[in-house]
């Protein structure tokens, strides 16, 4: 299937691992039942609606179908289609009144985190929920070295505008560590991020 984005671009799509580095995958994230950082979110997320602790949900991207076959009567394959628009972030909802938003990233480096992971329009609209009061953060996992971090909005933005301004393109671990929150895997829920959540609004209460 070819998907494009609105100016045209073509959309690539990684070539699918060998069976050796398969193996070595699995391997490598082993502690974490080899879940992606995806399916530990969506997990989480089920867990939290059902104990209606938070309504918080990954978010579709817009698809413009351009090209179907339809190799039987009762059924049809697209071939081609378009994301309507940039992609913003990839969660949100709401938290006991609180608008929540969040984008998710994995990096097999062990010492940094490349900040090109991100994209201008990511780091704009995360802005914007920021000036409505919203909570904004971004979730980092470390997949070779298992370990997850929150980072609040606010601090992402410093190293982001630094970078802009001919500084550090990545972000190394020891300032990921001191300007966010360490979360643990666990089973319910897969990752616990809304503890991080009631520790990010009390700090707000407390500078009001």
């Amino acid at each position: 299937m070819k998907f494009n984005y609105p100016d045209g671009r073509k959309f690539e799509q990684q070539s699918k691992p060998s069976r050796t580095s398969t193996t070595a995958a699995k391997k490598v994230i082993f502690g974490d039942r080899g879940m992606r950082l995806e399916d530990e979110i969506n997990e989480s997320n089920k867990y939290y609606r059902a104990h209606q602790i938070a309504v918080i949900y990954k978010k579709p991207t817009p698809l413009q179908i351009v090209k179907v076959d339809y190799p039987k009567r009762s059924r049809a394959v697209i071939k081609e289609a378009y994301f309507r628009q940039a992609s913003t972030t990839d969660y949100n909802g709401v938290y006991q009144g609180y608008y929540v938003d969040f984008e998710a990233k994995e990096t097999t480096n062990k010492n940094t985190f490349p900040l090109k992971n991100f994209h201008q329009h990511q780091i704009d609209h995360l802005r914007a929920c920021e000036q409505q009061a919203g909570i904004c953060f971004v979730i980092i996992k470390y997949v070779t070295l298992n370990r997850y971090f929150i980072m609040p909005a606010q601090k992402l933005f410093k190293y982001w505008e630094g970078q802009r301004n001919d500084g550090p393109k990545s972000i190394h671990l020891s300032q990921v560590v001191e300007d966010s929150y360490e979360i643990k895997s666990n089973y319910n829920p897969t990752l616990p991020y809304v503890d991080v959540i009631k520790k990010l609004i009390a700090k707000r209460k407390e500078k009001q």
